[in-house]
């Protein structure tokens, strides 16, 4: 514990010298040449990813110790670092320094691990063995929240037009199993009909939703919203999920079993990832979203352990990965939410209207819950979270220019309320089952 804190003090001292160095490189744009003569054009990287990693580790354990997920912490601290100018009255600013190009990449490929990771935190065959109930609730856990979140933007910014409406209610689909499973563990109610239901949902939520991220993103960038375009998209996404994991299925196990073989070091991480970027390119190519093609990657390989004296599954060889380069996303997504436009009330009122329905949308879907000894309560609870998902939906609308920083920062509001509610919400809801079986057995 003690050598804990002392970590944790020194990060926070890195920290806070870092601030006013990377306020002084950052004032220091202009200049591209150093007075020796020199200039690295990765040290203004290496400092901004210094940053970013130190507030996301910062961030996340503060946020831990909370009892509150770490993407919070990240996601909060992204947005301190973010407004340091405005926060500082203009003391320190950071100008251009996390907009850099190359600090865009890591986060992209921490966006393609972290869907990587999903995809492999799910199993197919788990998959298909879901009952009706979690199908149902999936199917109207994406449904119920879209169509909302559509009306509710078309209320309030009727401005923004059809394409943005459309976006908004897109990012409220999917729910992000990571915390709901968390909560769940901790409580010991993993084994349970309504942790079963929930956990099942959100992973076909999961699907839904980056289906759906893919057609809205057809329509976008298409320009049009004819029924072929949607069907095309639809299907060319389920053949794509389907035929790269019946396909992987048959080839993954082959391929580890020659990879367990070579001696070569580092040949099974780089087998893994070479599967991933294969199966991202070919989703891009076929007009799908690369997450896409990074979720099915996980999907194919969650089976499959490479065996060389000892068995590594795969998720233990990407996790060194995943925490370096999945933090910097959400923390770049945090740093591109601009806090002086919740000064506009009408953002306020979005930010709270989107937040609304998505709580809403997904307690009703604890209506589709068709085993009697489940709690529609619990299940709609569970499934209100919206987390990682939702800022990957978040940051392809931006980039296709469908969501401006407005959108964006409410976008971001929600994310972070939702995550936030969902775990004493379930608490409570599951305390309150507990309580009502404890109160039957007794008379």
């Amino acid at each position: 514990m003690k050598i804990t804190n002392k970590f944790f003090s020194l990060m926070s001292v890195l920290f806070l010298v870092l601030i006013p160095i990377v306020s002084f490189a950052s004032s220091q744009e202009g200049s591209t040449v150093s007075s020796a003569g020199h200039s690295d054009p990765i040290a203004p990287v290496i400092l901004g990813l210094m940053v970013i990693l130190l507030a996301a580790k910062l961030g996340g354990e503060i946020f831990e110790k909370l009892n509150q997920p770490a993407v919070l912490g990240e996601l909060i601290f992204g947005m301190i670092i973010g407004n340091f100018a405005l926060l500082s009255g203009g003391f320190f600013d950071f100008g251009q320094m996390f907009e850099s190009e190359s600090i865009d990449i890591f986060a992209r490929l921490g966006v393609m691990i972290l869907l990587f990771q999903v995809g492999l935190e799910s199993n197919v065959k788990e998959l298909l063995k879901v009952g009706i109930s979690s199908v149902t609730v999936a199917i109207i856990g994406v449904v119920a929240p879209m169509i909302l979140g559509y009306y509710v933007c078309v209320l309030i910014i009727p401005e923004a037009g059809f394409n943005a409406h459309l976006f908004v209610g897109a990012t409220l689909t999917a729910t992000s199993v990571g915390i709901t499973a968390r909560v769940l563990k901790d409580l010991n109610k993993l084994k349970t009909a309504e942790a079963k239901i929930i956990l099942g949902a959100a992973v076909i939520d999961d699907i839904l939703g980056l289906i759906i991220l893919s057609i809205v993103s057809g329509i976008i960038v298409s320009g049009s919203v004819s029924a072929s375009t949607i069907v095309y998209t639809s299907v060319t996404s389920f053949a794509f999920l389907f035929l790269s994991v019946i396909i992987g299925l048959k080839a993954a196990p082959m391929i580890g079993r020659k990879v367990s073989g070579m001696k070569v070091e580092g040949m099974k991480i780089v087998t893994a990832f070479l599967f991933l970027f294969t199966m991202a390119y070919i989703a891009d190519m076929m007009g799908l979203a690369t997450i896409v093609g990074a979720f099915a990657a996980g999907l194919v390989l969650d089976d499959v352990s490479f065996v060389n004296k000892k068995e590594h599954h795969i998720e233990v060889l990407v996790k060194p990965l995943y925490c370096i380069f999945v933090p910097i996303f959400f923390v770049l997504m945090g740093i591109q939410v601009k806090l002086d436009v919740f000064l506009d009330p009408k953002i306020i009122a979005i930010a709270l209207g989107i937040t609304a329905v998505a709580v809403i949308g997904k307690l009703v879907c604890g209506l589709g819950v068709k085993c009697q000894n489940a709690s529609k309560l619990v299940v709609g609870i569970g499934m209100i979270s919206r987390g990682e998902v939702g800022l990957i939906f978040a940051g392809v609308g931006r980039e296709l220019g469908v969501i401006d920083d407005s959108l964006f920062g409410a976008i971001v509001i929600m994310v972070i309320l939702t995550t936030l509610v969902t775990p004493p919400l379930l608490k409570w809801s599951l305390a309150r089952k507990d309580k009502k079986i404890s109160q039957l057995a007794n008379g």
